[in-house]
């Protein structure tokens, strides 16, 4: 198959190198021009994924004419927070031909101001297009190395197109599940982004272990609390956009959430830490967005409101954890039962 994928970043990077090698003709589209002539030039991305050579049959073009041209898809791996311009310069050449081609983010976050999720910016900018998203616990290192992984597609209720997707991309190193939850795969490869800034908090204050797996313990429980009462289903975040994208972006040594989280457990302003980076820390600006979310639903949201708290107010973290340690007890619950 052909596809192009917009965003040049590490993760698109990675996932172009992966479909690359997976056999597939791949044309990678930086959002910014003057990224074509260096990575031609290194055949590597220097800047996002140093280290990873650029399979010669990877083509590199900035022009979404030429770059979309005659592609069975596109994935848009780009922040959250600039996918709406993005969608907007490609929106003519993707909605060019006889049918409508599957455009699937690679993006996890909320819309600032809207809260809306990544599939509904597309659809609201590309309404030709069929739309769906990838997720799951994977590194770009990792998976444009060809360690083995595993992701979710996902589309809003049953999709003609997703098995041939699902078939493309899969491989020996990656395997791909589909989902029609489509809310429920978004929500949860946003949220975790949040808890794993959490968990960097607790491990920048010395927490210990036991602290650290009662936090995961129940931001589970308020991923699925927050996603169920927005319209997702329950047990979608038992799966590898929920669980699985939260452990691994809370324990990976590569995660910029957690390291973003570990410093300002140490005594970092988040402030200062989100204004020096070249790299975005998606999980910041998406608490803004989830807390205020939640705020305008009525849903109770803890651990959720205390990382706004820290992020946006200047509330220490050692203030926050006693605030989660002294609310009323109560009986733990569990996961809903199997339908």
């Amino acid at each position: 198959m052909r596809f192009v994928v917009i965003g040049a970043g590490a993760w698109g990077t990675a996932f172009a190198v992966h479909l690359s090698q997976a056999g597939h003709s791949v044309v990678l589209a930086p959002r910014r021009n003057e990224q074509v002539a260096a990575l031609e030039a290194a055949r590597e991305n220097a800047d996002y994924l140093p280290g990873v050579p650029l399979p010669r049959g990877l083509a590199i073009c900035a022009d979404p004419w030429i770059a979309s041209e005659g592609t069975d898809a596109a994935f848009v791996a780009c922040p959250a927070q600039a996918l709406r311009e993005t969608a907007g310069r490609w929106k003519q050449a993707l909605a060019a031909g006889a049918a409508p081609r599957p455009v699937v983010s690679l993006s996890k976050g909320l819309e600032a101001g809207t809260h809306l999720r990544p599939s509904q910016v597309l659809a609201a900018m590309l309404p030709s297009a069929v739309i769906g998203a990838l997720a799951g616990p994977t590194n770009a290192e990792q998976v444009s190395r060809g360690l083995p992984a595993a992701m979710v597609l996902a589309a809003a209720g049953p999709a003609a197109w997703t098995p041939g997707l699902q078939a493309a991309v899969s491989n020996r190193a990656l395997r791909v599940y589909t989902s029609d939850d489509l809310p429920g795969v978004e929500f949860g490869g946003a949220l975790k982004n949040i808890y794993a800034i959490a968990a960097g908090c607790a491990d920048g204050l010395g927490l210990g272990d036991n602290a650290k797996s009662a936090l995961l313990t129940r931001a589970l429980a308020e991923m699925v609390r927050v996603g169920a009462a927005l319209g997702a289903r329950p047990e979608t975040f038992y799966g590898l956009s929920g669980f699985g994208d939260l452990v691994a972006t809370c324990h990976g040594t590569w995660s910029r959430n957690h390291e973003f989280g570990l410093q300002i457990g140490r005594g970092r302003s988040a402030a200062d830490l989100a204004s020096n980076r070249k790299t975005v820390v998606e999980g910041y600006r998406t608490t803004e967005s989830f807390a205020g979310l939640c705020e305008e639903r009525g849903i109770e949201a803890p651990i959720l409101a205390e990382m706004r708290a820290i992020l946006f107010a200047g509330r220490r973290p050692a203030d926050a954890l006693a605030s989660l340690m002294m609310r009323g007890l109560k009986d733990e619950g569990g996961p809903p039962a199997p339908r």
